[in-house]
């Protein structure tokens, strides 16, 4: 299991205060928003501040967060390339 994907499931249990769930209750692929894991507007502001805060990595164009917020894996994506 990819490092990055175990840290991200757990920065966002904690984020979130999501009691109850841990890492391994998240598929990588599960859609974090609607039918997914079932976050909303307000939690996607909390991932963008942890983002922020965890990674110092701004998202310069809004419109992108759909895409980057889809899933573990594209999250994980996104910062990997932020970093490189």
């Amino acid at each position: 299991m990819d490092n990055l994907n175990e840290q991200l499931k757990a920065q966002i249990i904690a984020a979130l205060n999501m009691e109850g769930l841990s890492p391994a209750d998240i598929n990588d692929d599960a859609l974090l928003f609607g039918d997914g894991l079932g976050l909303d507007s307000i939690d996607a502001l909390e991932l963008i501040v942890m983002l922020e805060q965890q990674y110092k990595i701004k998202i310069a164009n809004p419109e992108e967060g759909q895409k980057i917020f889809k899933s573990i894996n594209s999250l994980a994506d996104f910062i990997r390339s932020k970093q490189a």
